[in-house]
């Protein structure tokens, strides 16, 4: 049995070796059956991807807990610099948010290559509709709609 500091290590290893060897930088794997690997708890595994495998790291981590659960870890192929500013963007939502800003934040994303002109238009258009002026507050529905693409395109740089 490893020690709690070398258990973590050789998890990350671990995981860290097969994104390597996967043609596109992502893996679908079973908490349980990494748990088993290890002879530790499932929490440990939670432990070193919460530590190790965060976005400022350059990871992205989703999760389904239950029956025919997975662990989704993706490598993204983004700098500190970038992955800081698309946080800081992401931070910026947790507040009511103007048309105007959205607008302003969508054309910082495309300026900074993180989308494309064309997904700029499209968002534009998802997330201003309807409303009447430039410094009219979205929805709340809306701010998690931009939130949820954010965390898509994240997905797929």
């Amino acid at each position: 049995m490893c020690v709690m500091g070398n258990l973590t290590n050789a998890i990350e290893v671990y995981i860290k070796r097969l994104l390597a060897a996967s043609p596109n930088a992502t893996l679908m794997l079973q908490r349980k059956e990494l748990a088993e690997r290890f002879q530790c708890v499932p929490s440990q595994i939670n432990y070193v991807l919460a530590t190790r495998f965060t976005v400022e790291r350059g990871y992205l981590v989703e999760s389904r807990r239950g029956e025919g659960g997975y662990l989704r870890i993706k490598r993204l192929d983004l700098n500190k610099e970038r992955v800081n500013q698309l946080l800081s963007m992401l931070e910026e939502l947790e507040r009511e948010v103007t048309a105007n800003e959205v607008l302003g934040l969508i054309n910082r994303l495309m300026e900074a290559r993180i989308i494309t002109r064309r997904e700029s238009g499209i968002m534009k258009v998802a997330l201003t509709q309807g409303l009447r002026s430039r410094d009219q507050l979205l929805s709340r529905a809306k701010v998690e709609m931009m939130a949820e693409i954010l965390e898509i395109l994240l997905h797929d740089s």
